[in-house]
């Protein structure tokens, strides 16, 4: 497991853009505020925003949400977990 090495929008990249690495299923996991959990999207569901900060999505009721990169928290390929962000101590 990869604990942010790379940073996130990188590892987004390289899954786009590198045929190779890019096989598999991949799914973000972004914790959500308002059911206070994990929800994970894969990759092929979600729009990088133009000025990479965010993606969106339309959920299982087409409502489209925009969620910021700051909020993803892990990166599964095939169900494992390949990418997470550094927790906070404190």
């Amino acid at each position: 497991m990869t604990h942010a090495v790379q940073p996130l929008d990188e590892l987004l990249h390289r899954i786009r853009w590198d045929p190779e690495f890019g096989k598999g299923r991949f799914t973000l996991g972004y914790y959500d505020r308002v059911s206070h959990e994990e929800k994970r999207v894969p990759f092929k569901a979600i729009t990088l925003e133009a000025d990479a900060g965010s993606f969106s999505f339309a959920d299982a009721d087409e409502v489209v949400r925009h969620i910021p990169l700051h909020r993803v928290d892990t990166v599964y390929k095939n169900g494992v977990v390949i990418w997470q962000r550094p927790r906070k101590r404190g």
